[in-house]
């Protein structure tokens, strides 16, 4: 008999951020499989089933195993931090799902709250109007592609969200956005860095593009970028949906 692969997201982290949905497939769920931080973050009372713990570098083979324990006639729920269709774990386990073929189990997607409105709630209201959202990580995307892209939208009008800004060991795609945005956006445009948005460390700084070269980021850091209908309230950034500002 096949089972049921549920594939959920945990939003930013907090548990009052987890929707409750998400917590339903949780507590019905006999096997759960995902990165070790993210299942820790899961009290065992709200998620009684057995724990697959994996590695970063490792959502292949968690995605795989996932894939198999429900074909098997499991109950299985597939951990993803934020919204597991927004640089999440819900392509991969459906990937692996249907190349199982006739054996393959139901797949459902749970929605999450993902960084991008978790960090813009924290800073007001910067995303009221058309943006965009970036991954600054280059692991899955070449170089020139990922180039390419942030070229094109440093260049368009519209709010931008960047993910994974740098690591330790990989700053040029930072420093290629931040050269590109001083480019083409007015040194005024507004800028938000948060760090771990609803979890232990929250951080939120305000700057802009002519300053942001001067920010501190990391993978756990969300930079978004305001377009030319941004603008500063105080602590509040806001895109205006009415009229651009003079």
């Amino acid at each position: 008999m096949k089972g049921r692969l549920a594939v959920v997201g945990l939003g930013p982290g907090a548990l009052d951020q987890l929707p409750a949905a998400v917590a339903t497939e949780l507590a019905g769920a006999d096997h759960l499989v995902g990165y070790r931080s993210y299942l820790d973050q899961v009290p065992a009372e709200l998620a009684p089933g057995r724990r697959e713990p994996y590695e970063l570098g490792e959502e292949r083979r968690r995605a795989r195993r996932a894939a198999e324990a429900a074909a098997e006639g499991q109950r299985v729920a597939l951990l993803s931090s934020g919204d597991p269709g927004i640089y999440g774990m819900a392509a991969l386990a459906i990937e692996e799902a249907a190349g199982l073929g006739e054996r393959g189990p139901e797949v459902a997607v749970f929605p999450g709250v993902t960084a991008a409105t978790a960090a813009a709630s924290l800073v007001g209201a910067p995303l009221a109007v058309d943006f965009a959202c970036l991954s600054l990580s280059d692991l899955l995307v070449p170089w020139p592609e990922l180039a390419a892209r942030l070229e094109a939208l440093c260049a368009a009008d519209v709010a931008l969200v960047l993910y994974n800004p740098a690591s330790r060991a990989r700053r040029r795609p930072w420093e290629w956005a931040v050269a590109s945005l001083q480019r083409h956006r007015p040194q005024p445009t507004p800028v938000a860095a948060v760090r771990r948005a609803y979890r232990a460390g929250q951080s939120v700084r305000l700057a802009d593009v002519g300053s942001m070269d001067e920010l501190e980021v990391d993978m756990e850091t969300v930079v978004i970028v305001g377009s030319s209908r941004t603008v500063r309230r105080g602590e509040w950034l806001v895109s205006l949906r009415d009229e651009a500002p003079p």
